[in-house]
């Protein structure tokens, strides 16, 4: 897999939220999914374990919250394919033809950011129910 398509899959991002921040991410909440609860549990220091695992879980999906949100946010306001409404003649102009471009990179980044939400928000929802087990067990 190249550098390329890996940002495609992974997603897009703002300065400091790329592909490397996303894949981060998703490795630490991927990580903390696999944790067995039942094995923190063993030995006297089974309370120290469960409360710093429930604190890093907390803490990996305000992360993901904050991103996702994020995220939303590149997905919302005008819709690029609001060209549509515009006449042919408009669109067979000069200038209709420079937007070409843009249209699609909003497209592109469109559904780069919606790929990166959907994985962010499958991970972060297979750690919610790590979670409410943690703090049952603190």
């Amino acid at each position: 897999m190249t550098d390329r398509s890996l940002s495609s899959t992974v997603g897009i991002g703002t300065p400091g939220h790329g592909p490397d921040a996303d894949e981060a991410l998703s490795t630490r909440l991927r990580d903390l999914a696999l944790v067995e609860i039942d094995a923190l549990i063993q030995g006297e220091r089974a309370p120290e374990l469960i409360a710093a695992f429930a604190d890093d879980v907390i803490d990996a999906l305000r992360e993901a919250r904050t991103r996702i949100a994020a995220l939303r946010s590149q997905l919302s306001g005008a819709d690029p394919l609001s060209v549509l409404d515009a006449a042919a003649r408009q669109r067979a102009s000069d200038a209709g033809a420079a937007g070409v471009d843009r249209i699609r990179a909003r497209l592109t980044a469109q559904a780069d950011a919606a790929r990166a939400l959907a994985r962010l928000g499958d991970l972060a929802a297979g750690l919610v129910p790590k979670l409410f087990e943690a703090d049952r067990r603190r």
